[in-house]
């Protein structure tokens, strides 16, 4: 609050490119009696046919189920910094009932602004608040349980990389292309890394970080790198950036593993050439546990004050099972999927997760597969 007339010409730039999902009214021109009122703002941009495409998805599939009871609006910041916090306080000053954020970017800034605003709801997600602060009870963190998604698509590449599909070579050796060296994409690799290794103990893993969730040359440079050195299939979660690795795959001939929304899907009328190579992306679907937020809000069960981890069981995570899985990935090799995704959920398989870990026991992991 005490930051908003300093900020105050920039936030209307800032508005000037904003998105209203779905179509739907500004909150100028809305009827504001009886309507929830919903703000979704990214710290990047739609387009990258993952996360923040995900989560915009999740503002779609509110408006869908819920009609004229709800106004939504989805807002892109980019990946300026400088305009996050601003954003943040600009709409946490307009007349919202819930504003939504994503990444362990926004954590501090929440933790300042959310006090000041305590007639207002805040959800964030792919992180949690600190909630031994004051405070913290108008907030709603929701994380996922990747690690064990991501444990599914470490079997399948050692699957892939052992057989005798068209593109695979002799090497035991799979990639694995992250956005930045944080635990959210380090609990992904964790449990790329056990998935890989409860197939075949011999699995290399080559990894690399690109620094960004933007520089989607950089993660293609990184990528072709790790096709050359004998990966036959990568994976990437990098949001935008891990698009390069798709453009890498279709350049070297090898498969690849998309991440958070169904990339195959999303390039099968643009690129089947380069779609026809995904075998499978793992779903992180924030567009589920947005609208699941919603429910729980509407039917006054939301927890706020609170973090949540959602998994397999709520439909927060998943694995794609398009038809190019079914026809490019062998028979046997899908029911052993399905069938350790049934050991995951049942408990006989525990994934271990990034958060907790030590930097140095991670690095250890990391070593211990090298190439």
């Amino acid at each position: 609050m005490k930051k908003f007339t300093a900020f105050l010409l920039l936030f209307s730039v800032v508005f000037s490119s904003a998105i209203v999902a779905g179509g739907q009214q500004s909150s100028e021109d809305a009827p504001m009696d009886d309507v929830l009122k919903i703000v979704l703002i990214l710290n990047g941009t739609l387009g990258d046919k993952s996360f923040f495409d995900s989560a915009d998805n999740g503002m779609k599939l509110i408006k869908d189920k819920y009609g004229d009871k709800v106004l939504v609006k989805t807002i892109e910041m980019n990946y300026d910094e400088t305009k996050w916090e601003p954003t943040l306080l600009d709409v946490a000053e307009q007349d919202w009932d819930i504003v939504i954020m994503g990444t362990w970017q926004m954590t501090e800034m929440l933790q300042e602004a959310a006090p000041d605003y305590p007639d207002k709801k805040f959800i964030i997600f792919d992180t949690e608040v600190d909630y031994s602060l004051p405070d913290m009870d108008n907030i709603y963190s929701i994380t996922y349980k990747q690690n064990e998604a991501s444990f599914l698509a470490g079997a399948l590449a050692a699957r892939v990389t052992t057989s005798d599909m068209p593109l695979a070579n002799p090497e035991k050796m799979i990639g694995f292309l992250g956005g930045m060296d944080i635990p959210v994409i380090n609990d992904f690799l964790i449990g790329y890394i056990e998935g890989a290794q409860y197939i075949d103990k011999d699995i290399k893993v080559a990894v690399s970080y690109i620094g960004s969730f933007d520089d989607s040359a950089k993660g293609k440079e990184m990528s072709l790198a790790q096709y050359s050195q004998g990966a036959d299939i990568g994976y990437n979660v990098a949001g935008q950036a891990g698009l390069g690795q798709l453009d890498a795959a279709k350049d070297a001939d090898r498969y690849a593993i998309g991440v958070d929304s169904d990339q195959a899907e999303l390039f099968l009328s643009t690129d089947p050439a380069k779609a026809e190579l995904i075998t499978t992306s793992v779903l992180k679907r924030v567009d589920n546990s947005l609208l699941r937020a919603i429910d729980l809000h509407m039917a006054g069960k939301a927890p706020w004050g609170s973090s949540e981890i959602l998994g397999f069981e709520e439909e927060a995570v998943g694995f794609a099972e398009n038809d190019i899985y079914m026809k490019v990935v062998p028979a046997e090799i899908r029911e052993e999927m399905d069938m350790l995704q049934k050991k995951i959920i049942d408990g006989d398989i525990v994934v271990s997760s990034a958060f907790g870990m030590s930097s140095s026991e991670i690095q250890a992991l990391r070593d211990s597969v090298s190439p």
